[in-house]
């Protein structure tokens, strides 16, 4: 008994030891990136008015976070992506669904929800602004076109892959196809859920940003396409980071909440 403990121990200690030299590792290499970057822009290896640096996006992040712009343009992105976020769980998990009810339905639509996922999202952007107008309610749609079509595919396939036994079991005590779904499918596909959530948030920052891209005049999409154009390169390379910072943040909340969930099972 006391080998095995001493067993544990070492095995612990080498996990932690083991996640300390990662962690170390990526800050190592996100710190040593910034200094070559700051570094080459200095000694004028770079063109700084091309790639900036390190210190000139810092000080433009500071300059619009003191007039207030900057805030605007982060709100209204954080916005339009988490209201098209929500719209695709809600739309994908109600089709899903009635899908799910409906097996004739499901075949006849299937190889046109292969098509639309398979659809490159971009090429609907142009179509979506022309027809809804440039709007926010536009780019919500655009978002939730990357993402919804994909999400409906999944949720239906993990609704399928249920061990039928359980479902014999509920029609046998007497359960009806009403009691299958709230009974047996839906829980058994929560952790489904949360994996095809984790994966959407990303795919609605994707399709909001190709949205303010073309037709938005604010927004962090608004700025990388507004910097380019008039080659203010420092507001293109914040927007960038500030959107990496915001699909990380986002992305950990729904591990977040996955973590909470899963504890209580």
């Amino acid at each position: 008994m006391s080998e095995l403990s001493i067993a544990q121990k070492k095995y612990l200690t080498a996990q932690k030891k083991h996640k300390v030299t990662v962690r170390f590792g990526r800050i190592l290499i996100f710190v040593t990136f910034l200094l070559v970057w700051e570094g080459a822009a200095f000694l004028g290896l770079i063109d700084s008015f091309i790639f900036s640096s390190p210190s000139q996006v810092v000080r433009c992040f500071a300059e619009m976070l003191l007039d207030k712009s900057l805030l605007v343009h982060i709100g209204i992105t954080l916005f339009e992506t988490v209201a098209s976020f929500l719209l695709v769980i809600f739309c994908a998990l109600a089709f899903t669904i009635l899908l799910w009810f409906h097996q004739k339905l499901s075949e006849t639509l299937e190889p046109y929800l292969v098509i639309l996922n398979s659809l490159p999202k971009s090429a609907l952007a142009p179509l979506l602004i022309v027809w809804l107008g440039a709007s926010y309610q536009t780019i919500i749609v655009t978002g939730m076109s990357v993402a919804i079509f994909g999400s409906i595919l999944s949720l239906y396939t993990c609704f399928a892959s249920v061990d039928p036994e359980k479902i014999k079991l509920i029609y046998t005590l007497g359960g009806r196809k009403s009691h299958v779904m709230t009974k047996v499918i839906l829980p058994s596909n929560i952790p489904s859920l949360f994996s095809i959530m984790k994966v959407n948030i990303g795919l609605c920052l994707v399709g909001v940003v190709i949205g303010e891209f073309i037709a938005a005049r604010r927004g962090l999409g608004y700025l990388i396409i507004y910097g380019s154009q008039v080659f203010k390169l420092d507001w293109v390379i914040m927007s960038i980071v500030l959107l990496c910072i915001m699909a990380m943040g986002l992305y950990g909340l729904l591990g977040l909440a996955e973590r909470r969930y899963l504890k209580r099972l």
